[in-house]
C-alpha cells in the first residue's frame, strides 16, 4: 500500500493563512468616514463622527413695503440708495422729474411739499427753496435735469431699463411734515366738558344826554 506524506510545515501554515484571511476580509468590510471638523479640517476615520446639527442657512434680511416684490439685485440697490422725489402741486418740472423715474423703473418715495411745515421741513432737509429736489442715498440733486439726474441714478446701481414687476405699485405720495392728529382723549374731554356761563347782560342805563341809553 501506498502512503502520502504531508509534511508538517505545510499542516502547520494552513491556521496562519486562515488567520491571515480573515484578518484582510474584516478591513475590507471596514468604512472609512469622513468628518469636517469646526475649523474646516477634513480627516478620516474608521469611526461614525458625532451627530451634529446642520450648520444654518444665511438668508438675506426681508425687505419691507413695496421693495420686497423686486427682483433682488434692484431691491438690493434701494436698500443702499434710496431714491426720494420732493415735489408740489402746479410744478412742470416736478412732473417731469416724476416720469424719468417711472420709466427708468426706479422705485422711490415721493414727499409733496403744500404748507409752510413742509416748506420749513424741506429747507431743513435739503437747505432748498424751490422744486423738485431728488434724493439718491444721501445725494441731493436741486432742481430737474434728466441728464444729471439719470447719470446718478446710474453711478447708484440703478439699471437703465425697466426692471420693475408688472403688478408693483409706487407707494402713494405723502406729505412731507404731515400734520399731526388731536389725541382722541382730548378731543372727547374737550366735547364732554360743560359750557361757560355767559356773562350776565348788563342793561345801560340812561343819561340825561342819552336818555335811550345806547352804547357805542
Amino acid at each position: 500500500m501506498n502512503l502520502r506524506l504531508i509534511p508538517r510545515r505545510r499542516m502547520a501554515a494552513t491556521p496562519l493563512a486562515l488567520a491571515l484571511g480573515l484578518l484582510l476580509a474584516a478591513s475590507a468590510s471596514a468604512q472609512v468616514y469622513r468628518s469636517v471638523g469646526p475649523d474646516g479640517r477634513v480627516s478620516f476615520s474608521d469611526t461614525p463622527p458625532a451627530a451634529q446639527p446642520p450648520a444654518p442657512r444665511a438668508e438675506a434680511p426681508a425687505a419691507s413695503g413695496n421693495n420686497a416684490a423686486l427682483p433682488y439685485a434692484l431691491r438690493q440697490t434701494a436698500q443702499r440708495y434710496p431714491v426720494t422725489l420732493y415735489t408740489s402741486s402746479d410744478c412742470e418740472p416736478c412732473a417731469s422729474g416724476r416720469k424719468l423715474l417711472r420709466e427708468h423703473g426706479i422705485p422711490f418715495t415721493e414727499k409733496t411739499v403744500g404748507s409752510n411745515a413742509d416748506v420749513t421741513a424741506l429747507q431743513q432737509l435739503t437747505g432748498a427753496d424751490s422744486l423738485p429736489v431728488l434724493g439718491i442715498g444721501q445725494q441731493q440733486l436741486k432742481g430737474f435735469s434728466a441728464t444729471e439726474w439719470t447719470q446718478y441714478l446710474s453711478a447708484a446701481g440703478y439699471p437703465a431699463q425697466s426692471q420693475l414687476p408688472a403688478r408693483w405699485q409706487a407707494p402713494a405720495p405723502t406729505a412731507l411734515a404731515p400734520q399731526a392728529a388731536k389725541p382722541a382723549a382730548a378731543a372727547a374731554d374737550t366735547a364732554d366738558a360743560p359750557a361757560a356761563p355767559a356773562d350776565p347782560l348788563v342793561t345801560p342805563r340812561p343819561t340825561a344826554t342819552n336818555p335811550a341809553g345806547i352804547r357805542f
